[in-house]
């Protein structure tokens, strides 16, 4: 018991002794300006906080997934080298069977993904217009919402998960 409060004690005095000054740094780098930030502060919020001018349907966006996304999903979201984008099963799985109208508890998270990482070969280069275009695709796709339906800042919210009421917020406070 000993030794090991005098090895807590030593690290602690070691750790105390070596907070660093401006003085010790290395001054690498520059401030970053806000300007600078605003092009990578795209995150949206559950409730549509942050998302963009802009609308799309599920027609304008068949033909960009066909374009853009069905070589890694396959045709109609069916699966390819990458995760079917279409709802196959009520429930989510461990063995992977996770998909958009099972697992995700909010549409604009759909957004959201798809034009911070999509295509996985070419990131953020998908137009406002194209995000909302194929989310509304994909959220056809799986029966969310009607052929006709607009989404936009505004719809894009409302539409309700079916898996929403499943998952446990860790940090409600932030939402």
């Amino acid at each position: 018991m000993f030794m090991r409060s005098l090895t807590i004690a030593a690290a602690l005095a070691t750790l105390a002794g070596g907070v660093a000054t401006a003085a010790d740094l290395p001054n690498l780098g520059k401030p970053i300006d806000e300007k600078d930030i605003a092009p990578w502060d795209i995150s949206i919020l559950p409730d549509g906080t942050g998302l963009p001018p802009g609308s799309g349907t599920p027609a304008q966006g068949a033909p960009i997934f066909a374009q853009k996304c069905a070589m890694c999903h396959g045709e109609n979201g069916k699966g390819g080298i990458a995760a079917p984008v279409t709802n196959f099963s009520p429930k989510a799985t461990l063995d992977g069977g996770k998909s958009i109208a099972n697992f995700w508890p909010y549409a604009t998270t759909v957004f959201d993904f798809i034009r911070r990482a999509m295509p996985y070969n070419k990131p953020r280069s998908l137009s406002d217009q194209e995000v909302y275009a194929l989310t509304a695709y994909i959220l056809r796709l799986n029966d969310l919402i009607a052929d006709g339906a607009v989404i936009d800042a505004k719809t894009l919210p409302q539409v309700k998960m079916p898996n929403r009421d499943n998952f446990i917020i860790r940090f409600p406070e932030r939402i």
